[in-house]
């Protein structure tokens, strides 16, 4: 404060100075102005517009050190109430506007950190995901409800993930299912329309939905007429044999819930009506819930084996020369007759014919003549017979007649009406007429009749008695005729045979069949025959059961065990005792089996025996009676490297002529002519003309039975290959046959001496050797050098004393 200068001056400044104070302490906001009036003296500051607000109050102004004594009078200028208010509230308005202001700011940025700002990114983040970046994740580290949500969302968004993952990978896996499924099923359709079988497929209603087409050439439908049909109605199936419907294998399919096959025996009725051998297959489809959705059909155009099976069924039930029915379908008519008679069901007869006058044709005129006998024959036979009745050739000249529904009286007639037709019958062939009569034997088929065998046998009896009482007759079976009882005793045999070879005492002896040369390298080989043991065990000769068996058609049935067996022995001896040639005979029955053939390619095929080490023996008789089946039976096994041998060769009547069309390796000549030749010039004449015949066509000769030393001489003399007799060597059986298979040899004769002295004591000189010869017939020397005695031994050693026994 100011206290010099004049007191206007002092008191102006003061008073500003005072205003300034209390403007300050007031804000500045109600204080206007001060007026201060002292003794007339005016001073003011300020605002003193007379509108504002005044209060004024007197006041008393003292200087320092009582220099003056002023009277005064201070007036404030206010500001009006009402103005003050208003201010302060447009203030307080103002502020709080201000705070509401800053507050929405503050409220904003907190909204914005705690919501906005999160919700905006969980926001975006969903926009990623939605536009496929599915690595894209909420934000899950916050400590709030987003940070769990988005754990939540993100939990769910790596599930959907995998999901999507496993989904495309099963989309994926479908779409190659589906590319394969429809590569599969072009294929497959492409496979049903071109495959040469008909297919038909049906949905679970029976109405087609496929129809190929080889279908449509087999039914005669077409496709768009087939399908949505039923397929009753376009499929009809009928018994080939009675035309009877059948139901659809479709429908019985599905209803049955398997595959149903129908091989044989039905017909498709085609569009047209006209009937087509088929057969026929069909199966159920069914869904992943094996329920039935349809099914498919295939049928197949079986034609050509349908027919082919009919003319098979034909050939093995007929007789192929004569068109009659065969044996076994004769038998098996035979059998089924046989049971209705035990059933209690007609009476039936049989007749058993033989024609007399056959073998004159056959041999006279020759095989062709012979079959067209019984051709023509058989013709007129037939047109005697009744539907119901069978007619069958047995063989050879052998016919049976089975008459249905008829007594023995009605089949003594019939016989008799067969055999005046028989000799009424004229053949004629190349201008020659032949006669031809039949003796007939008839039998009634009863309950007391136990089987065919015995029928037959009953039936054979009767006609071989016929014939013994002067042929051309009808003889009917009594069981207590005499003559039939003689020759029911042969026919016994039939049954030992089938017995012996259920019970297996067949057996196999073998004999050897040696070069006659001494000096000759020829391999010797051995032949096999058939023996049969009887009950007890002892041997029986093989002429009393093998014309039986001949007679009976039984020899196939024993070859077919001769070669089985002698095959099987063969395999098991060569691996003990080394190689050796064999040589198995052969009937003339077995030439005549059509299934012989093939039952032997298939035996040697599968025995490992090989082929070359095998001989195959038949009779002369009976290549020239079966002389094309003998030449293709023989052909046949050629071609596998065997050979073969004609037995009992000089017998026939036309051996040489028929000799050039058969391709043999050996000739066996016949013993009758062997066994007298050394004192007979006749029969030394045959052996050498057989031989000189047998050598220009280079085929080697065996001469059989040779039973003695002179003998033999004889035939080495004439040159002959081989030698085979009980002066050789007896047949041994097969637990005997070692010492044959060992590489032993038979010491009889010059030869047996010789390789005898070889082997026992070197090289002895000739005037040993003929002291060996003597010795070795003196001490009746066994037929094998293995079997040699010491006895023997001892006597030959003691003859040569001067030796060394090596």
């Amino acid at each position: 404060m100011n206290y010099f200068g004049s007191p206007e001056e002092i008191t102006q400044a003061n008073l500003n100075l005072l205003f300034e104070r209390m403007f300050e302490l007031e804000g500045g906001m109600a204080l206007q102005g001060v007026k201060i009036d002292v003794d007339g003296l005016v001073l003011q500051s300020g605002n003193v517009d007379v509108t504002l607000a005044q209060v004024t109050r007197p006041i008393i102004l003292h200087g320092q050190h009582g220099l003056y004594h002023l009277a005064s009078e201070v007036t404030i200028y206010l500001t009006p109430f009402d103005q003050v208010i208003a201010q302060e509230r447009k203030q307080l308005l103002l502020s709080m506007g201000v705070a509401f202001m800053l507050f929405g700011f503050v409220l904003q940025w907190v909204l914005q950190r705690v919501l906005t700002a999160p919700f905006f990114k969980m926001v975006d983040t969903a926009d990623q995901i939605s536009s496929g970046d599915n690595t894209a994740r909420f934000d899950q580290q916050r400590d709030d409800e987003f940070g769990f949500l988005a754990k939540f969302i993100n939990r769910s968004l790596d599930n959907l993930t995998q999901q999507k993952d496993e989904l495309a990978d099963i989309v994926v896996r479908i779409t190659e299912s589906e590319a394969a499924l429809y590569k599969e099923k072009e294929r497959v359709e492409i496979t049903l329309q071109s495959i040469s079988e008909a297919v038909v497929a049906t949905d679970a209603m029976g109405l087609i939905d496929f129809f190929n087409p080889v279908a449509e050439r087999l039914t005669g439908w077409q496709c768009d007429d087939a399908i949505g049909r039923h397929v009753d109605e376009v499929i009809r199936l009928v018994e080939e044999d009675s035309g009877e419907g059948m139901l659809n294998p479709i429908s019985q399919a599905m209803s049955e819930v398997q595959v149903v096959m129908q091989e044989s025996g039905s017909s498709l009725m085609r569009h047209d009506g006209t009937l087509l051998p088929v057969s026929e297959s069909a199966a159920p489809i069914c869904d992943h819930e094996n329920q039935v959705v349809g099914a498919i059909m295939v049928l197949k155009d079986v034609t050509p084996t349908r027919r082919l099976a009919k003319e098979l069924s034909y050939q093995a039930s007929h007789d192929a020369l004569t068109g009659l029915f065969n044996r076994n379908e004769f038998e098996d008519r035979l059998q089924s007759a046989l049971e209705r008679v035990h059933e209690g069901e007609g009476e039936h007869a049989l007749c058993y014919i033989d024609l007399d006058q056959f073998k004159v044709v056959n041999d006279t005129c020759g095989h062709m003549a012979g079959d067209e006998l019984l051709r023509q024959l058989s013709h007129l036979l037939d047109k005697q017979m009744r539907e119901l009745d069978v007619l069958a050739r047995l063989g050879g000249d052998e016919i049976g007649v089975l008459l249905v529904n008829s007594d023995i009286d009605e089949a003594s007639e019939v016989s008799e009406r067969l055999l005046r037709v028989i000799n009424d019958f004229r053949f004629v062939w190349e201008d020659r007429s032949f006669e031809v009569g039949a003796s007939i034997g008839v039998v009634a088929v009863t309950a007391e009749n136990i089987n065919v065998s015995e029928l037959m046998s009953a039936a054979d009896v009767a006609c071989y008695a016929a014939k013994d009482l002067g042929r051309n007759r009808v003889h009917l079976y009594k069981p207590d005729d005499h003559e039939m009882a003689q020759r029911h005793g042969e026919m016994q045999w039939v049954s030992r045979i089938k017995r012996a070879m259920e019970e297996d005492r067949f057996c196999l002896y073998y004999q050897p069949i040696v070069p006659v040369d001494p000096e000759s390298d020829a391999q010797p080989h051995y032949e096999a025959l058939i023996r049969l043991k009887d009950e007890r065990g002892d041997l029986v000769p093989p002429m009393a059961f093998i014309p039986a068996a001949e007679r009976y058609n039984l020899m196939p049935m024993i070859d077919r065990w001769v070669i089985r067996t002698a095959l099987d022995y063969k395999l098991e001896s060569s691996l003990k005792c080394g190689d050796y040639i064999c040589a198995i005979n052969l009937s003339g029955a077995s030439l005549s089996d059509d299934a012989m053939l093939d039952y032997t390619i298939d035996a040697i095929n599968n025995s490992k025996v090989p082929h070359e080490d095998l001989i195959f023996e038949i009779t002369e008789t009976a290549a020239i009676s079966n002389l094309e089946q003998a030449e293709r039976f023989i052909n046949a096994l050629h071609e596998l490297g065997c050979r073969f041998a004609l037995d009992d060769f000089g017998s026939g009547l036309s051996s040489f002529a028929y000799l050039k069309n058969l391709k043999v390796d050996f000739l066996k000549i016949d013993g009758s002519f062997v066994r007298d030749m050394a004192t007979d010039p006749v029969d030394r004449a045959m052996v050498e003309a057989i031989h000189r015949v047998g050598q220009s066509m280079g085929i080697k000769t065996i001469a059989e039975f040779v039973e003695d030393e002179a003998i033999l001489q004889a035939l080495r003399e004439l040159g002959v290959d081989y030698a085979q007799g009980y002066h050789l060597a007896m047949p041994r059986s097969m637990d005997e046959c070692g010492e044959f298979f060992g590489g032993c040899c038979p010491i009889k004769g010059d030869r047996g001496v010789a390789i005898f002295a070889k082997v026992c004591f070197g090289h002895p000189s000739p005037s040993k050797q003929q002291k060996l010869h003597a010795t070795v017939y003196a001490c009746g020397a066994p037929t094998v050098l293995r079997t040699l005695p010491n006895h023997l031994f001892a006597a030959l050693h003691n003859s040569l004393s001067d030796s060394t026994p090596t």
